[in-house]
């Protein structure tokens, strides 16, 4: 029997409880289809810093770079915001993706017929939504040096060489071939350098996919037109801080952040993470969504365990839970058969794997 060796990144606020279901819901699939995955547990975030004085320890990035896939839940809260910048728990992610090389990020944004009402977009707008925003994660602005913030003066730096263009392009034209051959590259090439460059050295990776057709647009109107006509995108590239806001965006079409999982992949082994954060407003509570953490397992199936079958049944299952009218709290007034906590919803997907 196969088997698979699993790094587990709980962190804090409700990210145990979404790890825990989407972990419920590998254990059933992976019994299903006769494969076998062993968890090990590690460190990050707020509650390392607590318990180790780091955000990452050594052993948690060691134990990474040993496993086949990293199955991550969320960082963060209110009670580590006055830490130094390099204590904060966001600065062990950041590291992390560093350190694996996680130069792409993946986030795709599709909209489920059975929650349509729950977007504050109209229906019409967002039906058929099917878009990959391929996202640069270890450069632009939020790893560029110099950085100076002294009370009076404060500045970032954004660089990209052309070789972290040319890597992450080429994940946006390869993601493209096996969809609907378009690419969208944001950039806001009218006033930075940076974005001048991106644009010119996109455009010669594209030279490699003739099938694929390009298209440029500036990140102003990017956001705006994910909001005007989103199906006009089939994959979105660009970079960093402009791929970050983006698909938080994005993600506001689907009625609810807990609905989108994301992957870091590129580097020497891939990370698989729903897209919002901590939310320790709601953790203990047994209110989360974790569905966008099972879907984020679905795509660790998928893109680092190569378990293709496994993931289309994780998605499937899915589909058919919310198309019965299982939902969390956060989405409860859509016609909800029954509201679900957030082990139940977990639940009654991995039981409905076993038994089909």
């Amino acid at each position: 029997m196969k088997s698979y060796d699993i790094a587990v990144i709980k962190g804090d606020g409700i990210g145990p409880e979404i790890v825990d279901e989407a972990i419920k819901v590998l254990d059933a699939v992976s019994k299903k289809e006769n494969f076998g995955l062993n968890y090990k547990e590690f460190l990050m975030g707020g509650c390392a810093y607590e318990a180790v004085g780091t955000p990452i320890p050594d052993i948690t990035i060691e134990g990474c770079k040993v496993s086949d896939a990293v199955l991550f839940g969320s960082i963060g809260g209110y009670k580590w915001d006055n830490l130094p910048r390099e204590m904060k728990p966001e600065s062990g992610l950041l590291k992390l993706r560093k350190e694996l090389g996680l130069f792409a990020n993946l986030r795709p944004v599709s909209v489920f017929d059975e929650l349509i009402e729950a977007s504050s977009m109209k229906a019409e707008v967002i039906k058929g939504v099917d878009l990959l925003v391929v996202r640069e994660l270890t450069g632009g602005i939020y790893f560029g040096e110099p950085r100076v913030n002294d009370g009076q003066r404060a500045y970032n730096t954004m660089v990209y060489t052309r070789d972290e263009i040319i890597r992450i392009a080429k994940v946006a034209f390869e993601s493209a071939m096996k969809r609907r051959k378009k690419v969208c590259s944001v950039d806001k090439a009218n006033v930075l350098e940076v974005s001048r460059l991106w644009r010119a050295v996109v455009e010669e990776v594209a030279v490699d996919y003739p099938e694929v057709e390009l298209t440029h647009m500036f990140v102003d109107n990017a956001s705006m037109q994910l909001v005007r006509d989103p199906k006009q995108f089939d994959v979105i590239l660009t970079g960093n801080i402009f791929g970050d806001i983006l698909s938080d965006e994005a993600s506001m079409m689907t009625g609810s952040i807990g609905l989108l999982p994301s992957s870091s992949i590129g580097g020497i082994v891939g990370l698989y993470e729903p897209i919002h954060g901590s939310a320790p407003d709601i953790a203990g509570q047994g209110i989360a969504n974790p569905l966008a953490t099972i879907l984020s397992a679905s795509m660790m199936l998928r893109f680092s365990l190569g378990e293709t079958k496994a993931a289309d049944i994780i998605d499937d299952t899915i589909k058919d839970v919310l198309h019965d009218g299982y939902r969390t709290p956060d989405l409860a007034k859509y016609h909800a058969k029954e509201v679900c906590s957030t082990s139940e919803i977990g639940s009654i997907i991995a039981q409905r794997i076993l038994r089909a």
